[in-house]
C-alpha cells in the first residue's frame, strides 16, 4: 500500500510524538532505513526544540545524530535500565539532539522537548538530573576518564556492561583525553568504547585550522588501542565498524573514528553545502537558525522522512502542532555600543566593546598580543585578529597550554591577553595561572560569560565560582566592567597597571546601566562610584546585571518611600580603605550584591575591609549572591529563582 509522503504540517514548527517514533520502529522492518527514519525524525525534533529556546547546538546534534541512533537502536543492551550499557556525551553540545532521541523513544519524559533550556526543563548541557544522563559535561576532554571509573566500579560490583562515549574531535585538542588512555589499555578494559564525532569543524571552524589533530588513527593506535574508522552518517557503515570493533578488539578499549558531516541530515545545515568555499565559520555551531532557514529544513526533513516511509507502504508521520508558546530566550543578537552613553540607547554586549578597545590598545603598543581558546567569536577578538593577524595566536581547547604559553610570551617581553569563556579560563588552567603569578609574569585574562546569566546553556557554563579561585592569587586584580565606558576604562587600566589583571566580562544584554562611570573618566584600584543618591541604605554591585536589578529594586523601594544608594564597584578582590570609610560613614546598612557564590566573592573582600577598620558604629552588613548551583532558564526567570531579580533584590534590601 503506497502513502502520500510526510509533510510538515500547516502550523510550523510542529514535532513528533513518541507513539509516532514507535510505528515507524515497528513498520519499517529494513535496519538500515528504519534507523534512518528515526535519526530523521529526532533531527525534526532537534530542530523544534533549538528553534522554541531561541538557542542551542544543532549542528553537533545533527552530526551525532545517526550515531546515537544506532547505538540505542542496535547497539546497547537494555539501556536506560540499572545493568544496561551506558551511553553518554563528553562533548556535550549535541544534547538536544539526544534528548531528541531519548524523548522517541520513550527513555524521557516528551513533555520535557518543549522546555529546552528552560528552568524545570532540559538544561543546555548534559545533566545528571535529567534522566538516562549518567554524567554532566563540563570542560572538554573529561568523558574517557569518568568512563573509566564507571568500569571500575562496576567491576568492584560484578557487574558487566558496556559503556560508550561520544567524544567530539576539538575536544581531542583537551589534553586529559590523552592522560586517560594508557590507563584504559592496562586495564583491559573491554568493556570501553570511545565515538569521535569526527565533523572537522570545532565551534564555529575548521579543526585543522585551529589546532590540527594529525594521524589519530596512528595517536590512538600508538596507546594501544583499537581502532575502526567508518562514515558516522551511514546507519550500514556504522553496523559494520560496531562488529569489527567487537570482533577484532575483543579484550581492550577501542575507538571508532566516525566521520560526519556537521549538520549532516539536511541541506540547509550540512558544513558541505551551507559552506561557501574558503568560508571560515560555519553558521549553525549555536543560536537559532533564522526564520527562513528553519523553513527551509524542516520542508527537507520532512520531505527525506516520507521518502523513506513511503518506501516501505508506512502511513505518513502524523506530527502535532506546538503547544501555547513560552517565551524565547531573551538573548537580542549581538550588536555595538554606542560611542556615548548619555542617554536611553539599545541593549548591546561587553565583549565587541571590549574586542574593539583591545585593538585600540594594540595600536598604542606593540606588545599587545591576543591568545584565544576556540572562541574568537565569543570573546570579541574578530577585529584583533584581522588587524593584528601576526600578533594573534589560537590555541584551541587547550586551555592549560595557552595559559602557560602566555607566560612565555611574557617572559619574553610581550603583554598577552588570553581569552576563553570564564566558566574554562579560571578553572582548567588555575594552577597555570598561579605558576604565572609566581613567576612575577604580567598577564590579562580576560573572561567572557561570566556570572549567572546567560543561564541558557547550564550550570557548566555559568562562571559563578571565579572571583574565589582567582582572588586570592597574588599580584591579580580581579574587575568587572557594567558598560562600555567602563569596559574600555579597564582596558586601558589593564595595559599599564603593575599587576596582572583578570577582567570579568558579562555577556549578558547591557541595558540601564549608562552612569556606571562616566565616559572617559579612567578607574581607581579599589574605589567605586555612586550610580543612584539615595539614603544611608546602600547597595554595592558590579557589572550589568547586578547594577540592572540594583537600580531596578532601588525603584521600587523608592514607590515605598525607601531610597537605596546604589555603587558601583568594579573591583571584585581589591577595596580602597580610605574610600570604604567614606561610603560606611553614616550608613544604616551595606550590602554587597554579586552574581556569584556567596562564599570566596567581592562581598567578602568588602566585609573583612569593613571589620579591619573598625569604624565607631559599623553598618548593618550583609553578602547577597547564590548559595546553590545555578539554574539554567530565561534570564528574567533564572535570576527570579535565585533571588537576583529587581523585586526580590528589594524585599531582601528592604529595612
Amino acid at each position: 500500500m503506497s502513502h502520500a509522503p510526510s509533510r510538515a504540517p500547516s502550523r510550523a514548527p510542529s514535532w513528533v510524538p513518541a507513539s509516532e517514533f514507535a510505528r515507524v520502529r515497528e513498520e519499517i522492518a529494513d535496519p538500515y532505513d528504519r534507523a534512518a527514519a528515526v535519526s530523521t525524525l529526532a533531527r525534526i525534533n532537534t530542530l523544534y526544540m533549538i528553534e522554541r529556546a531561541g538557542s542551542g547546538h544543532l549542528g553537533s546534534s545533527f552530526s551525532a545524530a545517526d550515531i546515537v541512533t544506532h547505538l540505542y537502536l542496535s547497539e546497547m543492551r537494555d539501556p536506560g535500565t540499572a545493568d544496561g550499557d551506558v551511553y553518554f556525551s563528553s562533548k556535550g553540545h549535541d544534547v538536544p539532539g539526544l534528548y531528541a532521541l531519548l524523548a522517541g523513544l520513550a527513555l524521557l519524559d516528551e513533555a520535557l522537548i518543549h522546555r529546552l533550556r528552560r528552568l524545570d526543563g532540559l538544561p543546555g548541557h548534559p545533566d545528571v538530573r535529567t534522566p538516562n544522563m549518567p554524567f554532566n559535561t563540563g570542560s572538554l576532554g573529561m568523558g574517557i576518564s569518568k568512563a573509566k571509573g564507571l568500569i571500575l566500579a562496576d567491576r568492584l560490583a560484578g557487574r558487566a556492561r558496556r559503556v560508550h562515549v561520544l567524544t567530539g574531535d576539538g575536544e581531542l585538542q583537551e589534553g586529559q583525553n590523552w592522560e586517560a588512555l594508557a590507563g584504559a589499555v592496562r586495564h583491559g578494559m573491554r568493556e570501553l568504547t570511545v565515538v569521535v564525532d569526527h565533523n572537522k569543524i570545532q565551534s564555529d571552524t575548521w579543526v585543522a585550522d585551529v589546532s590540527d589533530l594529525g594521524d589519530l588513527e596512528a595517536k590512538f593506535r600508538s596507546f594501544g588501542w583499537g581502532v575502526v574508522r567508518c562514515d558516522g552518517n551511514d546507519p550500514q557503515a556504522l553496523e559494520a565498524a560496531f562488529a569489527k570493533r567487537a570482533a577484532a578488539f575483543p579484550d581492550g578499549p577501542a575507538v571508532l573514528v566516525a566521520d560526519t558531516v556537521k549538520g549532516a541530515g539536511c541541506g540547509t545545515f550540512a558544513a558541505t553545502t551551507s559552506m561557501r568555499e574558503g568560508e571560515w565559520r560555519y553558521r549553525y555551531h549555536s543560536g537559532a537558525p533564522s526564520p527562513d532557514d528553519c523553513a527551509a529544513a524542516y520542508a527537507e526533513l520532512w520531505a527525506s522522512a516520507g521518502e523513506l516511509l513511503e518506501r516501505h507502504g508506512v502511513a505518513p508521520v502524523r506530527s502535532r502542532p506546538a503547544p501555547d508558546a513560552l517565551d524565547a530566550l531573551d538573548e537580542p543578537d549581538e550588536q555595538g555600543a554606542p560611542d556615548e552613553q548619555d542617554g536611553p540607547y539599545e541593549p548591546y554586549k561587553l565583549p565587541p566593546v571590549y574586542g574593539a578597545a583591545l585593538v585600540e590598545l594594540a595600536r598604542q603598543d606593540a606588545r599587545v598580543v591576543a591568545l584565544d581558546a576556540d572562541l574568537v567569536l565569543d570573546t570579541g577578538l574578530i577585529p584583533f585578529w584581522e588587524e593584528f593577524p601576526d600578533r594573534f595566536f589560537e590555541f584551541g581547547i587547550a586551555e592549560q597550554d595557552m595559559v602557560s604559553a602566555a607566560g612565555g610570551l611574557a617572559a619574553g617581553g610581550r603583554l598577552p591577553f588570553v581569552h576563553s569563556f570564564s566558566c574554562f579560563l579560571h578553572a582548567r588552567p588555575n594552577e597555570q595561572i598561579y605558576n604565572n603569578a609566581t613567576e612575577g609574569r604580567r598577564i590579562v585574562y580576560a573572561g567572557s560569560l561570566a556570572g549567572l546569566v546567560p543561564a541558557a546553556p547550564g550550570h557548566s557554563h555559568q562562571a559563578v565560582r571565579d572571583i574565589s579561585a582567582l582572588g586570592a592569587i597574588p599580584g591579580l586584580v580581579v574587575a568587572e566592567p557594567a558598560n562600555a565606558a567602563q569596559t574600555r576604562a579597564l582596558v586601558r587600566y589593564a595595559g599599564t597597571a603593575e599587576e596582572s589583571v583578570y577582567l570579568r566580562l558579562s555577556s549578558a544584554p547591557v541595558r540601564a546601566v549608562a552612569d556606571a562611570l562616566p565616559a572617559g573618566e579612567d578607574p581607581a584600584t579599589g574605589r567605586g562610584t555612586t550610580v543612584r543618591q539615595g539614603g544611608p541604605l546602600i547597595a554595592i554591585g558590579a557589572g550589568p546585571v547586578v547594577l540592572e536589578q540594583l537600580m531596578g529594586a532601588a525603584e521600587l523601594l523608592a514607590a515605598d518611600g525607601v531610597e537605596l544608594t546604589v555603587v558601583n564597584l568594579p573591583w571584585l578582590n581589591r577595596v580602597d580603605r580610605n574610600w570604604l570609610a567614606g561610603l560606611a560613614r553614616g550608613a544604616q546598612a551595606l550590602t554587597v550584591v554579586e552574581h556569584h557564590y556567596t562564599h570566596g566573592g567581592q562581598a567578602d573582600t568588602v566585609a573583612r575591609a569593613l571589620l579591619e577598620l573598625g569604624p565607631a558604629a559599623p553598618p548593618a552588613f550583609r553578602g547577597l549572591g547564590l548559595t546553590r548551583l545555578p539554574g539554567c532558564g530565561t534570564e528574567a526567570e533564572t535570576l527570579a529563582a535565585h533571588g537576583m531579580d529587581a523585586a526580590s533584590l528589594a524585599a531582601a534590601l528592604r529595612p
